[in-house]
This record gives C-alpha cells, structure tokens and sequence, in this order.
C-alpha cells in the first residue's frame, strides 16, 4: 500500500480527509470480534485538513479519524478514495479500515496553535466517524473533549447510534459552542436497508437516536438521502420516510437523489444487479447522462418530498437554501451544520 504518498496539504487537489505526508502505520490485524476486517493503525502527521477551494463544501474543515467504512454502504462517494492506498473501492473499502489512533492529540495541537481561528469543523464528511470501528478505537470522545475545551464549532454527520455513547460530551460542548447533528436516513424499508447499507443500524435505530438527541437539546437535522430511484422512491415509500423523520422530532430534512461518480458507480451496479436485477438496465438508461440523475426526476422528488413534509410539519432545506444559508453562517465562522453535496 502506498502509505508514504498521502498528503492532508492545503495544496491536494483530491477530497477532504486523507493522510498526511509520511503517516505511519504501526500494524494492521484482524480482530476476532471484528470477522473478516482488517484493521490498518497509523500515526498521522494531522488531522484537520482543508477543504480544496474547487470543493462546493459549505465549510473549509473537515476530520476524519478512519478510512474504509465497515458500514459497507453500496453507493458511499468516499470508496473511491482506497484506491489513493492501492485498496480496491468494493470490497476492501468495506473490510480494510485504516485507524488514526493519534486523532485526538493531533486535534489539540492543531486547536492550541496560534494561527488556528476557530473556524467550523466538519466531523465525518469523508467517512462515518461512528462507524463499528469507533466501539473499539473511542477515538470520538477525545476529539469532541478537545473541541469542547477550545470552544470550537463544529457539525457531525452519521448512521451511527453510536454517537449516543458521547451525549453527555456533546450536551457539554453546546454550552460553549455551535454543535450540529445530521443523521442520514434515505428510506426505511428494511429489505432495502439490508441490501444497500447492510453495516449500518437500521432506520428505526437512528430514528431513535434523533430522538434521544433532541430530548437532550442538540440540533439534528436528517439528510434524506440517497433516495433511491425505482426501488426507493415510490409514494408510500416516501410517505413512510418522510412521516418516520418527522415524527422522530428532527429539525428539519434535505431530500437528495442519488449520486453515482465515476468508481462508485461500478460496485454500486454490481451490488444493484445481485440485488434488484430487473431494475438495473433502468439505472443504466436514468444515470446515461452522468453521475447525476435526470433534473426533471430530481425536481419531482423534491416537490413530493416538500409536499410530504408540509402535511407532516417538518421544515424542508433545499440544496439551493442550504448553500445560501450555511456559506453565510461559514463566512462569519459561525457555521452550524453540515448540508447536503453533490458528493453524498
């Protein structure tokens, strides 16, 4: 593996969250309690990197404590990123999770320098920092201890129920700063969910954690995404979705349609074919374009989804309002959330 050609430098041109420069891996093995995953344990050279200026990101920073995802996710953007460690984006992004043991000690070295001026964090925007890895590592609560400590905002995205076992830390840190949840939840079928995000909790248990963040005075929104063509999207499926995500007691949703870049469209495909495969020469035709699916079928699930949301009392943060919003709240280093992207 390439371990020594990594770079976090404000200069990559590649997305936010990969190593830096001459990171070195102290060992990798597998866990029994962990079958067929191998971990890869690293001393990094940082752990806040900056988000390259070509990014839409609403935000400049970003954190990202792991690589490869055990939540296995069939349509996850970031799986493109272990070919950087010459891991394949199918199968290894799933099972070789590379750990950056020393996250929370780099953050408090990054946060008491002096040219550090407290802009947004933006926790898990490459992968999931409360994936199952984190039950072993516990790297969050140093990180969130250590924003805590220096007053410092930040936003966390998640599938993770885990993020429970941190409330306490999390109810601490708003008290001195500007926290924010996302909890993705893109549909609840549970046949759907196990085919498509097999490593995750399922939708019920991350309606639960919404739940129990809000009751202790945490702002969650929920990213309704990806919304899955043909085979997620039909009207009683977002009906479901959309009055489960109201009724959990979140802020507000962000509805968004599928995106398929190039590499991840590859395994996303060869796991639709093993699962649904009457519906993907209907992906093929829809996605013919690009990685984006036709507009006149987003702008339908958009409208759905809105017209949803006001019957069941839930506020809808569309893209175009959250850049708006968030770019204005970032500028003024008061940035509350992160928001939807192209890239998820």
């Amino acid at each position: 593996m390439r371990w020594d050609h990594l770079t976090d430098s404000t200069s990559d041109t590649r997305a936010a969250g990969f190593f830096t420069t001459g990171a070195v891996r102290t060992r990798s093995f597998d866990a029994p309690e962990f079958r067929g995953i191998t971990f890869h344990e690293v001393h990094a050279k940082s752990i806040v990197n900056r988000v390259p200026d070509t990014s839409r990101m609403p935000f400049d920073w970003t954190l990202n404590p792991y690589r490869g995802c055990t939540h296995a996710c069939t349509y996850c953007f970031a799986r493109t990123s272990h070919r950087y460690l010459d891991l394949n984006p199918g199968p290894d992004f799933d099972n070789q999770i590379v750990v950056k043991v020393n996250a929370a000690e780099l953050l408090h070295r990054r946060l008491n320098s002096p040219r550090w001026q407290g802009e947004h964090i933006a926790l898990g925007a490459n992968v999931d920092c409360y994936q199952r890895a984190e039950g072993r590592y516990r790297l969050m609560p140093g990180i969130l201890a250590a924003l805590r400590d220096h007053a410092n905002p930040f936003s966390i995205l998640t599938k993770g129920s885990l993020i429970l076992r941190d409330l306490e830390l999390l109810r601490q840190a708003t008290q001195v700063t500007r926290v924010h949840v996302a909890v993705s939840i893109g549909f609840t079928d549970s046949a759907l969910w196990r085919t498509t995000e097999p490593g995750t909790p399922p939708p019920p248990s991350r309606l639960d954690t919404i739940r129990a963040l809000t009751e202790a005075g945490i702002e969650v929104g929920v990213l309704m995404m990806p919304i899955l063509p043909f085979i997620g999207d039909s009207p009683q499926e977002l009906r479901a979705t959309v009055h489960a995500i109201a009724e959990s007691g979140a802020s507000w949703l962000t509805p968004a349609v599928l995106y398929l870049q190039p590499g991840v469209r590859d395994w996303f495909m060869h796991a639709l074919r093993q699962s649904h495969p009457t519906e993907a020469p209907r992906y093929e035709r829809l996605y013919a374009a690009g990685a984006y699916a036709p507009h006149w079928y987003r702008e339908r699930i958009t409208r759905e989804v809105t017209r949803l949301a006001g019957e069941f009392g839930i506020a809808v943060r569309p893209e175009s309002d959250h850049w708006d919003t968030i770019a204005a709240d970032t500028s003024a280093k008061d940035a509350t959330g992160f928001v939807q992207s192209p890239l998820f």
